[in-house]
């Protein structure tokens, strides 16, 4: 293994997003006159495109899943965006891969405008060379399509040298779709069997067992 790009999935692997999140869902299913039981109930949404979970969890048409989206995203301007926490060691390990020369992207399914912000408020901006994201309006929203797209930012590069480390199946999907090999975390909202199921080439218990990759 000669992983020189590293491409991190956001929400569940550098930052737990699990508040505002579920938050912002809650306020956009209240405008349509629907309560949840629990926060947990919602996590499901933590890592797919929004309107997908909403069309998904809820049976939402097109056109409701804009709407709520929409709603989604009044919550998450006015403050939900940083009822977040950075996981521990991340920061660290960030550090260690631009030590090492590593090529350091981001690969999420959040809006780049959104994306940035979280990253510039905690202080891990600074670690990131690309900055792979979602279109606002979701023409670009689905993991494999954000990985592409980096992909050709990247130039030639050997698909065997850029892992991709996430905590959702998507990840491990997106990836297997761009002919990368990838990394399941542990410690985000993905069981270990949810990232075997996918294929994923590695299991990461913590941050820093990336490290041994390299």
């Amino acid at each position: 293994m000669n992983y020189r790009y590293c491409l991190f999935d956001l929400d569940g692997t550098l930052t737990d997003p699990g508040v505002g999140i579920t938050n912002s869902v809650m306020h956009a299913l209240r405008k349509f006159g629907i309560s949840v039981s629990g926060r947990s109930e919602l996590y499901s949404f933590i890592g797919p495109p929004l309107g997908e979970s909403f069309r998904k969890q809820y049976g939402f048409s097109e056109e409701q899943s804009r709407q709520a989206v929409d709603y989604y995203r009044e919550y998450f301007r006015a403050g939900g965006i940083f009822e977040n926490t950075v996981y521990d060691g991340i920061p660290e390990l960030l550090q260690a891969l631009k030590q090492k020369g590593v090529t350091v992207a981001l690969a999420t399914s959040k809006p780049y405008e959104f994306a940035v912000q979280i990253l510039q408020h905690f202080d891990l901006y600074q670690y990131f060379d690309y900055f792979g994201a979602a279109d606002m309006d979701g023409t670009v929203s689905k993991k494999a399509d954000v990985i592409a797209r980096l992909l050709k930012q990247f130039g030639q590069v050997d698909p065997a040298a850029v892992l991709m480390i996430g905590d959702r199946a998507q990840d491990i999907a997106g990836a297997k779709a761009n002919s990368l090999p990838s990394a399941g975390v542990l410690w985000g909202y993905g069981s270990r069997e949810e990232l075997q199921s996918a294929g994923a080439d590695h299991l990461l218990s913590i941050p820093s067992d990336l490290l041994s990759l390299l």
